[in-house]
């Protein structure tokens, strides 16, 4: 049908404006609109078939259309009125050609503009060409896909002669944002505006395209899962007729769980999952999830015991056949299981082993489940860092399980086995929760026979579990969870204790790891305990292991190649060939040989270490420099004893003037390694008053503790594991606190007759037994080489 746009010649010079707040009208398009706005009603009332459409940029009622309206508006026809069925008037308008708004009369009832007629034509050139075709194409290709190729075909045909119309009628019936439609309203050129035409075009058709192959797939994946379906309710019809379905698995799990003795609150969920697992199609997922359920509470050990009591004699002969010396460890060991076996309900705080690496912690847990013929399972804690590793997934996750406390104890196939949680100090917290938190009711007597995974959500009695936790440093485990646990504390061995744990332990074991006899290899006490001080400066006597674990090594090669006819024997000079070149030299430690120079006791998670605190002056102003990685509470010691050795200048023969051209420069050795704690306070200030006074601290001596400003010497922990590495390097005498005096009755007797302890209470005391005689008449500077 051919359209009319023609316009008549006496159209009058001003025209009623209607103003559109939401519509939208393009020269060579026809479409109704709703009109109730008062000055709306007046302008068609007072137009003569003829009217102007202008589009208004804020779609509100309060605004002025004069002020709101777009530049460029639209010369239109007015075909017919329509009367809706909710009594609102509405037009049909036909859109004839584009106009400017050139100025608004003023009037009353309504809006009136005149209007000055923008002149269209399609320029005659091959790009315009083409770009109508590609227009034509892409109409057709939209019409087909949107099923609607007779209104455009019938379009197109009204439109041929007016490829600008043709544009504007596209764009009218492309679906877009409003503000896309008023930009092509004022794009004035028509091949600019075809060219947008185009592109919003090819969008569009490139979304239908890959929702038709969404839609194809769905309904194909549909078909699939149909096919699929009925398949397997044929499939599960031949293995119910065979005796092999789902029903007789089930039939099983049902049997099992009705002769567990369950308490009475997991009875119920039982029994509600078992109603609710029937009720579920089969082939739903939820099937699955329901049914792993069932089996995981099948599985676990309700009400069932592996031991009935316990032998202390047999626990105190396990732990004399694994573990040599120990004997408090050993002591509070069987207090423990003694406690266990008295108490009605068998609860007992829970063993923390407290300890550096390869002292035992772990063999003695093995040594506890042998002795007590429980299983032993062990949960690994380090890097742990979601809470639901130890507590489980809700079963609304996707793959969802119990946690390691509930899964060792399945693995234990008991309700009491022992359980050993592993590096409890390496707990880690994340956003995921803290898993330290998880263990506050596993490891409380009075919580853990309710313990509750997030996977089973029905109670389970972890209380007559033996909980056995290790730790190398107790700074990292929360204070809530400390107090759920008795500590015991395993400190390191003395030399001769490394020989005897070789001889008795180490060697038998290594024999058997290389497949040799263990009279085929013959290592004497010397050579142990030279490997000992040249290649294995530990607290354990896992690097021990390693090491002499090459002899083993080198024996088997001979023996493997027939070489082997006599014991394969080993004596101190046979060790650099066998383990390669001396790691730790043998002299025991670095004596000072100048003024400033002091020799101290640390404390670390690998075991006791000897550290050295170094002063030096330079010219300055008095300034106080501190390098070596130290922590706050190390450089707040060296600041006090700075205070402490200008405070009591005349004691120490200081020069009163000895800071005004000097900087004292403190250095702790190891830069890269960073160092904290209230163990070196002593350490400091003897280093510090050495330097300023010019005494040099005696050789083969070594000190730990923390001071006051006042100089009070104050207790610090882990002496037994310093005092073991003092011995390890041969210094003789050692300075302790006061305090700690009642922590040197834990030291072998080895140790106490090797070492001289010295206990003080007061710096006067550390630095009388510490520094040498000033010689008379050196100053600062020569003072600081005195050698005697």
């Amino acid at each position: 049908m051919k359209m009319n746009f023609d316009i008549p010649g006496d159209l009058p010079e001003t025209l009623p404006v209607l103003p559109l707040k939401q519509g939208f009208l393009l020269p060579g398009v026809t479409a109704p609109f709703a009109v109730g706005r008062p000055q709306s009603l007046q302008a068609i009332e007072a137009s003569d078939g003829w009217l102007l459409v202008g589009l208004q940029k804020t779609p509100k009622d309060e605004v002025d259309p004069a002020e709101d309206l777009l530049p460029i508006g639209v010369l239109a026809r007015i075909l017919h009125p329509i009367q809706r069925p909710d009594g609102l008037r509405a037009v049909v308008l036909q859109g004839v050609a584009r106009v400017h708004l050139t100025e608004f009369v003023e009037n009353e009832e309504h809006l009136e503009a005149k209007v000055r007629r923008i002149e269209e034509s399609w320029p005659e050139t091959a790009e315009a060409e083409g770009l109508l075709r590609a227009l034509l194409d892409v109409a057709k290709e939209l019409a087909e896909r949107l099923n609607m190729a007779a209104p455009v075909q019938a379009l197109v045909q009204g439109l041929q002669p007016t490829p600008h119309m043709l544009v504007d009628a596209m764009g009218a019936m492309l679906e877009s944002e409003l503000q896309w439609k008023h930009d092509l309203l004022v794009t004035l050129d028509p091949t600019v505006r075809g060219k947008r035409v185009l592109e919003r075009a090819n969008e569009i058709s490139q979304v239908l395209q890959v929702q038709q192959d969404i839609e194809t797939k769905v309904r194909s994946d549909a078909k699939d899962m149909e096919r699929e379906a009925i398949l397997r309710r044929q499939l599960d019809a031949i293995k119910d007729e065979l005796g092999e379905g789902e029903g007789g698995e089930l039939g099983d799990v049902k049997k099992k769980l009705e002769e567990l003795p369950l308490p009475e609150e997991a009875r119920s969920a039982v029994d509600r999952e078992l109603a609710r697992f029937d009720r579920i199609p089969k082939g739903s997922p939820e099937r699955n999830v329901s049914q792993d359920w069932l089996e995981w509470v099948s599985q676990l050990p309700w009400g069932k015991l592996s031991s009935t009591g316990v032998d202390l004699d047999t626990v105190d002969s396990a732990l004399g056949r694994s573990h040599h010396g120990l004997d408090e460890v050993k002591k509070q060991v069987v207090e423990h299981l003694a406690v266990r076996k008295l108490s009605g309900s068998g609860r007992a705080d829970v063993l923390l082993l407290v300890g550096p690496p390869g002292v035992g912690k772990t063999s003695i847990a093995e040594a506890i489940a042998e002795a007590t013929e429980r299983k032993l399972v062990r949960v690994a804690l380090g890097g742990v860092r979601d809470e639901s590793e130890l507590r489980g997934h809700r079963r609304t996750y996707v793959g969802a399980r119990p946690g390691r406390l509930i899964e060792g104890v399945r693995r234990g196939g008991t309700q009491d086995p022992v359980v050993l949680l592993d590096e409890v100090d390496k707990l880690t917290r994340s956003m995921h929760g803290d898993p330290a938190a998880a263990l506050l009711e596993v490891l409380d007597p009075e919580q853990n026979h309710a313990f509750t995974d997030h996977y089973l959500e029905v109670p389970f009695d972890l209380s007559k579990v033996l909980f056995i936790a290790t730790a190398n440093d107790l700074s990292t485990v929360p204070a809530p969870l400390l107090d759920r646990m008795e500590i015991v504390h395993i400190e390191g061995y003395t030399r001769l204790e490394k020989r005897a744990i070789a001889r008795q332990y180490v060697l038998p074991k290594l024999a058997k790891n290389a497949g040799l006899d263990p009279e085929e290899v013959e290592i004497t006490d010397a050579a142990i305990e030279d490997a000992v001080d040249g290649w294995t400066r530990e607290a354990g006597v896992r690097q021990l292991q390693r090491t002499l674990g090459k002899v083993f090594r080198a024996a088997a090669v001979k023996k493997a190649r027939g070489e082997l006819e006599a014991p394969f024997r080993v004596d101190v000079d046979d060790l650099k060939g066998l383990l390669g070149r001396r790691k730790h030299r043998s002299e025991a430690h670095e004596a000072p040989r100048r003024a400033g120079i002091a020799t101290g006791l640390a404390w670390t998670p690998m075991g006791g270490d000897v550290l050295y605190v170094e002063a030096s002056d330079t010219p300055g102003r008095g300034n106080l420099v501190l390098t070596g990685q130290l922590g706050e509470v190390m450089k707040e010691s060296a600041r006090a004893a700075l205070t402490y050795t200008l405070s009591h200048a005349d004691e120490l023969a200081v020069p009163e003037d000895v800071l005004e051209k000097k900087d004292i420069h403190v250095h702790v050795p190891a830069g890269a390694t960073p160092k904290d704690g209230p163990s070196a306070g002593v350490t400091m200030f003897t280093a510090i008053a050495s330097l300023l006074s010019g005494r040099p601290v005696r050789p083969g001596l070594a000190m730990t503790g923390e001071v006051s400003l006042r100089g009070r010497v104050l207790p610090v922990g882990g002496i037994k594991s310093k005092v073991l590495a003092a011995h390890e390097r041969g210094i003789g005498t050692v300075l302790l606190p006061k305090a700690n005096e009642p922590d040197a009755e834990d030291l072998p007797d080895e140790v106490r007759e090797q070492v001289e302890l010295v206990f003080v209470d007061d710096m006067s005391q550390v630095l009388d037994r510490a520094l040498k005689s000033r010689a008379p008449g050196l100053g600062l500077s020569d003072g600081r080489y005195l050698h005697a």
